[in-house]
């Protein structure tokens, strides 16, 4: 049963439509390509304040009209669930106002998924469509050392936050990709130490090897700041890690599932509402 696009508590004023256009696309590694965009449609992005943004991108079914323009809050209100755009949730990796362009990561795996795909295949001139910016995020500046974990679906979000670190910045970030090749440039300082993780065709979500890492590290010491994001069941694990055997604040620890093995997003959205997919 396919599953039906995802609800939102969002409005149009919270999370305004935003229409751009695919300038370039950049291949990262053999997983992940860039998607930069920008056009006139720049002018109605407005930034906000977190480091860690993240837009909602839209995509229209096949073979269901749409009013054009496309407006996706006149669809959302006009006509039924099962016939509005899919959404897909993805971090800004960065944002250049001077230049009027942002960048969007996007982890791909052949054919797999919606977003993947497109981005594969996206060329100059087509069409970006999305909600927002939201977020809720920003590394604190007064912790005496930063811990980031993630998979791949992170990697563009703890990038982003490493890279917005102050020089004197201290901290680990462990990071769980498939092989050498997906291994990207991180524009960190030099107190934190970046260290990649390979599964070595392992699929992903089902190593433990980003859990066995932040288990095993040797921490500094002092008051650590956490980011730690991607898939659920990771998550979970390293929720038991960070509050129960580390005994972290939760308060001092941010924490989600980016995605669920086995789960589209509309399917994983809809029950991080249930017992199931809480964190």
């Amino acid at each position: 049963m396919t599953a039906l696009p995802a609800t939102t508590t969002a409005t149009r004023k919270s999370r305004p439509q935003i229409n751009l256009t695919v300038l370039r696309r950049e291949q990262l590694s053999p997983h992940m390509v860039r998607i930069i965009a920008g056009g006139e449609g720049f002018a109605d992005y407005i930034n906000n304040d977190f480091v860690d943004r993240y837009v909602k991108i839209a995509f229209p079914q096949p073979g269901v009209e749409y009013p054009e323009p496309l407006d996706l809050w006149t669809v959302r209100e006009t006509m039924p669930r099962e016939q509005w755009p899919f959404t897909r949730t993805y971090t800004l990796r960065r944002v250049d106002v001077a230049a009027r362009e942002l960048a969007i990561d996007f982890v791909i795996h052949g054919d797999e998924g919606l977003a993947g795909p497109w981005a594969a295949s996206a060329e100059p001139g087509d069409s970006l469509i999305f909600t927002g910016p939201g977020g809720a995020y920003n590394p604190d500046p007064s912790a005496d050392w930063h811990l980031f974990a993630g998979d791949e679906a992170a990697l563009p979000a703890i990038a982003a936050v490493v890279e917005s670190l102050p020089p004197g910045a201290r901290g680990q970030a462990f990071l769980e990709v498939d092989d050498d090749a997906d291994v990207q440039p991180i524009a960190a300082p030099a107190g934190v130490e970046v260290v990649w993780l390979k599964r070595r065709g392992v699929p992903a979500g089902d190593s433990t090897l980003l859990i066995d890492a932040v288990r095993e590290a040797q921490w500094p010491e002092g008051r650590v700041d956490a980011f730690v994001h991607g898939e659920r069941g990771y998550m979970k694990a390293l929720r038991d890690v960070l509050f129960k055997e580390r005994g972290l604040e939760r308060s001092k620890v941010s924490l989600s599932g980016y995605w669920a093995k086995g789960r589209v997003e509309d399917a994983f959205q809809a029950e991080k509402k249930l017992p199931i997919g809480q964190i």
